[in-house]
This record gives structure tokens, sequence and C-alpha cells, in this order.
């Protein structure tokens, strides 16, 4: 406890690092203020009555998770910044196979400039298409919901929801630039967690009627919750380290190069990607569902079988297709044999990226099974009659955004700390986040 409080003592005098988490709490703040302000013309309270006997199991419940609950009262944040990822993941993928968006990514700091320009004008696009069906499933289809003229309601709302989409980004974007951690996942973090409270209590008063198990089931069922969290930590910071040898260079009378370094490849590469993108194609069951009007199918039941089976396997494939995307062996292989590093028994250039491309077959297959099995968790513990609401927290997006975000944030905190000669976060180790750096140097 005591190191504990010496360690927030020390973080309190850095000042720089003290200004950046208290700008970074008060934007937070902003941000969940919010999403508890209501659409003007709509009727609250009709809302919340809907909400209360409404289930949120489904689709619509899951993105409602991302929004810290703005999706499901009609905030001004309604959408949260969820229009913003899908416009990231749209121009990534442009990225990836259209020459003009591979030269801006090639051009630094100028590229990466227009890359954001474009993201933004697409953030407005994609959020101006999704508004009139999210006012339609959201306050249209409630009686008494909508308070003034029909019409004018949907220009003036779906201007709202884009402004408040706009600012939302842009409460991110300065969260990154001036205070701490990455902005857009923070927020998304914090409407995730902010629904714990929630979870533990309701599934902490369901445990305690006569046939819920008693409060024994409910401390097994945390310490299952610590068990898969530990789990995601290990995925998150998992890799294999592959050595890389310099050869010894000497110039005047100094030494050169004669080191050893590490490549160190993540178990998991593509992050969540996987999952943001096997969801992208199981919602639109749900979509043709809900549009046609026809009783739902196997592939609409977020906690069914077949479902997570499907789920599942797009989730193995996604994380091949992702990391053979992320990760160019050929490119690692040139850039060791310009700078003269080899791989010890390796011979340079094309057994070198053979090698490299070996490997990460090898530890993808157990990364993307463990990655499939966390994402699947919520209707595992779903089976074994855990509450809806705390079973979304055993795995999925929302454990893996969760363990992402907190491991980065602490990370820049504790290289300020370093930074200043104070002591880390941990007593042995670093923390390490999703964005560590790519060689480790050890000296030879």
């Amino acid at each position: 406890m005591k190191r504990f409080i010496d360690t927030l003592q020390n973080i309190w005098k850095i000042e720089e690092l003290r200004a950046r988490i208290l700008l970074t709490l008060g934007l937070v703040l902003i941000y969940r203020l919010g999403s508890y302000v209501v659409l003007p013309g709509v009727n609250s309270a009709a809302l919340n009555e809907a909400n209360a006997s409404a289930s949120q199991d489904g689709i619509i419940g899951l993105i409602n998770i991302f929004a810290g609950g703005a999706f499901s009262r009609a905030s001004v944040f309604g959408l949260g910044i969820m229009p913003y990822i899908t416009a990231s993941i749209i121009i990534q993928l442009l990225g990836m196979a259209v020459p003009y968006f591979q030269k801006m990514q090639r051009e630094g700091e100028s590229g990466r400039k227009k890359i954001n320009q474009y993201t933004r004008f697409l953030t407005i696009a994609v959020t101006a298409v999704q508004c009139p069906g999210y006012l339609a499933t959201q306050v249209y289809n409630i009686p008494g919901a909508v308070l003034i003229d029909t019409s004018w309601f949907m220009i003036q709302s779906t201007i709202i929801l884009v402004t408040g989409t706009m600012f939302v980004m842009w409460l991110g974007e300065r969260i990154t630039d001036k205070g701490i951690g990455n902005g857009i996942s923070l927020l998304i973090m914090i409407g995730i967690i902010s629904r714990l409270p929630f979870a533990i209590t309701s599934e902490f008063g369901s445990r305690l009627q006569s046939s819920g198990g008693g409060l024994i089931m409910f401390l097994l069922e945390i310490v299952f919750l610590l068990f898969v969290i530990i789990g995601s930590i290990m995925l998150v910071q998992g890799t294999r380290r592959i050595p890389v040898q310099f050869a010894k260079k000497i110039v005047g009378n100094k030494q050169y190069g004669g080191v050893r370094q590490y490549i160190p490849l993540k178990v998991n590469a593509a992050g969540v990607m996987p999952i943001i993108f096997a969801q992208a194609i199981m919602f639109i069951p749900a979509a043709i569902t809900g549009f046609s009007g026809s009783s739902a199918g196997v592939f609409t039941e977020r906690y069914g079988f077949w479902y997570n089976l499907t789920f599942a396997i797009l989730i193995i494939l996604f994380t091949y297709f992702y990391t053979a995307i992320m990760v160019n062996p050929n490119q690692l292989a040139d850039d060791m044999k310009r700078n003269g590093g080899f791989i010890p028994g390796v011979k340079p250039g094309k057994k070198t990226a053979e090698f490299i491309d070996q490997v990460m077959s090898r530890i993808t297959l157990p990364g993307s099974i463990f990655l499939a099995v966390v994402a699947i968790l919520p209707a595992i513990a779903i089976q074994l009659g855990i509450n809806s609401a705390f079973a979304d927290f055993y795995g999925g997006t929302s454990l893996l955004i969760l363990v992402g975000v907190v491991l980065d944030t602490l990370q820049q905190i504790e290289t300020y700390l370093l930074n200043r000669h104070y002591d880390g976060l941990m007593k042995s180790g670093r923390i390490k986040g999703r964005g560590a750096n790519a060689m480790q140097v050890q000296q030879g």
C-alpha cells in the first residue's frame, strides 16, 4: 500500500503528467455528461420506459455497450465514436488496396494529415447515413417518443447527431495530443466500463435470490473473471522473440554494431481487428432480418450456438488475413540485411523471410484460437447462468479493448515516471502495451 501511495505522489510531482491526467479526466467528464443529454424533441420518459421493458441482449445491446448507454438514451452523442471507427476501418482497407492511399501512407507526416482529413469527411458521411436508421429504430418505433413534427425532427436530429459524433472525435483527438493515452480508445473504454457497476450489482442481486446459488457462486464468478482478464493480458502482451545479431563495424577508433537485438513477433499481431471485422459480417443477417421483417434466424441470435461457431471461424480466418497484412516478412528481412543484421543460423534475404513467415504462421494459430475463445466467452457465460449484462465483460471486444487501453495508458504513465528517474508502476519488469517498440535491445 505504501508503494502505491508513493507512486501516486510521484505521478502528482511531475507537472506535465499531472496536467495531462487532469485534462484527460475533464474531457472524459464532458463526454459522459453529453451522453445523458437527450435529443431535442424526444420524450425521455417514454424512452426510458421502453428501454426498461425491452431486452438489450441482441446486436442493439452490443452497440449500446460501446456507446456507454448513449445509444439507447437517444443522446446527442447517441452514435458516439463508432462512425469514426467505421470510417477509419474503411480508410485502412483502402490503404491496402488503392494505390493513391498507399502513396499517402508512404508520405510520412503530410500523408498522415491527408488521411486524417479524409477520415473526418468520411465520418460525417457515415454518420449522416446511419442517422435515419438510428432514429427509426430507437425513437420513431416508440409511441410518444417524438414530441415535435416528424419531418423537422429528422432533419434537426441528423444535424445534431453528426455534430455530436464530430465533437466526440475532437475530444478523442485532444486527449491523444494533450492528455494521456489514446483518446478514441479511451472514450470507448469509458463507455464500456460505465456499465460495469450496474452489471456487477445486477449479478450480485440475482445470486442472492433463492435459486441464484448464493454469495459463494458470485465469488467464484469474480475469480473466474480475474483469470479471464489475466489470459487476455497474456494474449495482448505475448510475444515470440527472434534474436537478430548485428555485425561489428570499426570506424576510426570507434566500434559500431556487435549487439544482439530481438524482433518481438506478437502472438496476437492483429489486436481486436479480427473481432471487429467478424462482428461487421455477423451484423449483416441481423440487418437483413430487420429490413425484411422476417423471423429471427440462427445467425441473429447473439448467444446462439451457430452464431458463435460461425463467429469463431471468421475470427480465426480474419486473424490470419490481418496478420499477413500487418507483418511483412520480406520487408523485415530486407531491413535487417540493409542494416547488417542477421538471424543466427539463418541465411540473410529470402531464407530469413521464409523463417519469419514460418514462425508467424506457428504463433498465429494458437493466438487466433485463443482470440476466438475470448470472443465467444460471453455466450458460454450465458449458458452457465450468468446475467447477460455481466457476461459481456467475460470476453469479446469489450474485454480486449479494456485490457489493451489500460495497458497502453499505464505504459505512457510509466514512461513519464522512468524519464524523471522515479520507480515504475511495477516492482519488477515493465508494462508493455500494444504500442511497444518493435525492437528491444540487449547488449551482447
